[in-house]
């Protein structure tokens, strides 16, 4: 099926994509690497009257660190992001994360800023960044914004961007000290959505205790969803495979995933925990090479 007509506007400068922004709001849709918002407009599920395409605006694709965090621009592509050197030594969940999204083809065309622009609620990038605990840099003609990634998701297909505005940058925390980062994924082909989806980020202290745990879950419902039962077993507790078994046993407290042609909701809910499990002890296994240990 073909979308329906609509206006293409190409800006040459970030300035004319705000204003374009401005004067349209509800009625344009901001157009980057496309792999979202092209299937949807085929589907009829939006029907904007003016795209406005902002891969020829110079400066929008970028990794860099600054001030203790990474700062990558919306219009990076995921194989760039997956084979960021800066990102594998200072924050390597990004990459792991962007490494299972789709297949080469999108990897080399999709946007880290249209992912989350998108909000897919079965889409990878959301766990990771919400585990990450990543601001958002929302910017439009009246000034720019940050929103946390927490507050940013709303729904599915619907984030806490107004409809003059454009995510501009991401910014992530760099890691240092005793990490482990992992990203699972649950799939029936390679190239899926997650059916569940979980991202972990473990810090140890010298004696191998949980100083900080943050685990969030994608798939499951409307926006990823943070583990915070699964934390709280975690933190200030003994690194033990025995620990990251009982702490994931609670990934699915409170959980009320979709069913749909895919999987039954009972079915997400216990891979919730299943998924938690591997995420977590592969984190804990990066973690504890870096202090020359063993599980």
């Amino acid at each position: 099926m073909y979308p329906p007509r609509f206006s293409l506007i190409i800006p040459s400068t970030l300035e004319e994509a705000l204003e374009a922004l401005s004067r349209y709001g509800e009625e344009a849709r901001v157009l980057a690497g496309g792999h979202s918002l092209i299937p949807i407009m085929k589907l009829r599920l939006a029907s904007p009257r003016y795209l406005i395409y902002i891969g020829k605006i110079p400066g929008l694709s970028y990794i860099m660190e600054e001030a203790g965090k990474i700062r990558v621009g919306c219009m990076t592509t995921h194989a760039t992001i997956e084979n960021s050197d800066l990102l594998k030594k200072k924050n390597p969940l990004l990459p792991e994360t962007a490494s299972k999204i789709g297949d080469l083809q999108v990897r080399n065309m999709g946007t880290i800023g249209g992912s989350l622009a998108h909000a897919d609620p079965a889409a990878d990038y959301p766990a990771a960044i919400t585990a990450l605990e990543a601001e958002m840099v929302a910017r439009s003609i009246k000034g720019e914004r940050v929103i946390t990634a927490q507050d940013f998701f709303r729904g599915p297909f619907s984030t806490a961007l107004r409809s003059d505005e454009l995510l501009v940058e991401i910014r992530i925390p760099t890691m240092e000290g005793y990490y482990g980062t992992a990203y699972e994924k649950l799939v029936f082909r390679a190239t899926d959505f997650a059916i569940v989806g979980v991202a972990a980020v473990l810090e140890l202290d010298r004696g191998g205790v949980v100083q900080r745990a943050r685990v969030a879950l994608t798939g499951v419902g409307g926006t990823p969803i943070r583990a915070k039962a699964v934390e709280e077993e975690l933190i200030g507790r003994q690194a033990t495979r025995e620990l990251i078994a009982k702490a994931s046993a609670r990934a699915s407290e409170g959980l009320n995933p979709p069913s749909d042609i895919r999987a039954s909701s009972e079915y997400r809910k216990a891979m919730a925990s299943v998924m938690t499990r591997r995420a977590l002890l592969r984190a804990l296994e990066r973690a504890q090479e870096k202090m020359g240990s063993k599980i």
